[in-house]
């Protein structure tokens, strides 16, 4: 049996879409997942909202527990898009995208 080609469609553009969300164009720049919150500053300049998400416990390669901050900054609209940031220790850990209404 031949696999159909409209059966890989899906996984595709699942792949894509993974791809398209771990970096972000500001102006002329691209931040990328692992980025600081400084070097996001520097390239895409100040959000329109910051929110203080609180803290969350994570596990260092050496087995030691650490509380770290969670930030979500919001940037937009850029043509109809929110973008969402969300950070964990100054470090870009989410990028995120919704239409606006």
């Amino acid at each position: 049996m031949k696999p159909r080609p409209l059966l890989w469609l899906p996984l595709l553009l699942a792949l894509g879409n993974a791809q398209a969300s771990s970096t972000l164009r500001c102006n002329s720049n691209l931040i990328s997942l692992d980025d600081t919150t400084s070097e996001v500053l520097e390239k895409c300049g100040e959000p329109v909202s910051r929110a203080d998400l609180g803290f969350r416990e994570v596990v260092d390669r050496y087995n030691m527990r650490n509380e770290v901050r969670v930030e979500e900054w919001i940037y937009g609209p850029r043509n109809g898009m929110y973008q969402f940031l969300r950070f964990e220790g100054n470090r870009l850990r989410n990028i995120s995208s919704k239409r606006s209404n």
